[in-house]
């Protein structure tokens, strides 16, 4: 049964009440002696406490889709982030027949289909979209990763067969699943309703989780004898996506929440040749060391330096792109209305070629109800920060 819909939650209320019911129906009942049936009724009572905790924790995760799978849950990961895991030393893909080696590196960075995911049918294309469900292999950073793409109705038009279109980056938080963005937050849906009220241009979105070493995070770093995950979603994702769909291969944009936030903002802020745009809701811009993400930095204040935004804005030059940051007022925390403002001073200070913009919320918190407020504005920010739908070539 998997981890995530309504079977397992149905399964799970039955038990809520059912145990309960039962034990009060045997509690005087149960056969043996005095010490059997007290231990008996221990495991009835613990039974039921332990299966409302579980249905809980079951809600809980359709609603923040934190993790996708049993796998997932169990930290097992997929066969690339345990490879990647298992061997901090080397960034190698996946695993299995055929699998990258130092001495066989893959050809080129690729896109492979997974089944459909059924997001659309096929007649509907050219009116809602379609979204994909692929893996992608990168040849620089030897990583895999899963990825939903979103390819908008206009993709599938006659009129826009020989054109390219804008693509964007989209991260979930840490440790949250790409199906957030998927069913959480629904970006295909907000963005086609943005297109269709005319306050966004498509894009085909590629949606990700930003950890490609999962359970670590790797807070979209090139860890130094460890995952290139900069790498990965800097270079790779992008070649591969551009030699797969028709989408352009500079100019491209990013959006993250919280984790994902940050990610967003650095691959715009280090890798300005190849994305223009970038929105952060409720993310952060320093360095992070937790008990989830581990040394990233391989102990050298150099590389610490150079993935915190902050310190980049006080030392480098200002990078040609631009940022829009959400937050809210009350938002507290490392990626709260403090953090935020610091930076858009820092960015102010920093000036051209750098454009930053802020969208502040009186009222908000590091949630998905947050971020739903903020998409639409969002959405279409991004669009009118990246480059129209152009000829192909």
């Amino acid at each position: 049964m998997a981890l995530l819909g309504w079977p397992l939650v149905i399964l799970l209320a039955i038990l809520v009440v059912a145990l309960p019911v039962t034990t009060v129906l045997v509690w005087a009942r149960l056969p043996g002696p005095r010490g059997v049936r007290t231990a008996l009724r221990l495991a009835l009572v613990g039974a039921s406490q332990v299966a409302a905790v579980v249905l809980v924790a079951a809600l809980l995760n359709d609603y923040g889709y934190f993790y996708s799978s049993w796998s997932d849950l169990l930290g097992r990961g997929s066969p690339a982030a345990q490879r990647a895991t298992a061997l901090p030393g080397r960034a190698l893909a996946a695993a299995g027949p055929g699998a990258p080696t130092p001495a066989d590196p893959p050809a080129a960075s690729s896109v492979a289909s997974l089944p459909d995911p059924g997001w659309s049918t096929r007649s509907r294309w050219a009116t809602r979209g379609r979204v994909e469900s692929v893996t992608i292999s990168g040849v620089r950073s030897r990583l895999t990763s899963h990825a939903f793409v979103y390819l908008p109705p206009e993709y599938f038009q006659t009129a826009y067969r020989h054109r390219a279109f804008p693509a964007a980056q989209v991260f979930t938080g840490f440790p949250g699943s790409d199906l957030s963005l998927l069913k959480g937050l629904d970006f295909p849906a907000r963005q086609l309703a943005a297109v269709r009220a005319h306050r966004a241009r498509p894009m085909v979105l590629v949606m990700m989780r930003p950890s490609v070493s999962y359970p670590r995070d790797t807070e979209c770093t090139d860890v130094p004898a460890g995952p290139q995950a900069l790498t990965f979603f800097a270079q790779d994702v992008p070649l591969a996506v551009a030699s797969t769909f028709r989408v352009q291969s500079r100019g491209w944009g990013a959006i993250g929440d919280s984790t994902g936030g940050y990610c967003a903002a650095k691959l715009a802020m280090l890798h300005s040749d190849t994305f223009a745009a970038a929105v952060t809701l409720s993310g952060y811009f320093h360095t992070l060391r937790d008990d989830t993400t581990g040394d990233l930095w391989g102990g050298s204040r150099v590389v610490w330096n150079l993935n915190n935004l902050e310190w980049r804005l006080r030392h480098l030059p200002p990078p040609p792109v631009s940022v829009l940051v959400t937050t809210a007022r009350d938002e507290a925390g490392s990626s709260g209305y403090v953090d935020s403002r610091r930076f858009l001073t820092l960015a102010h200070t920093a000036g051209a070629p750098l454009s930053v913009t802020a969208l502040v919320l009186d009222h908000g918190g590091h949630n998905f109800a947050t971020w739903n407020a903020e998409l639409p504005q969002a959405i279409s920010w991004l669009s009118h920060h990246l480059h129209a739908a152009a000829p192909v070539g």
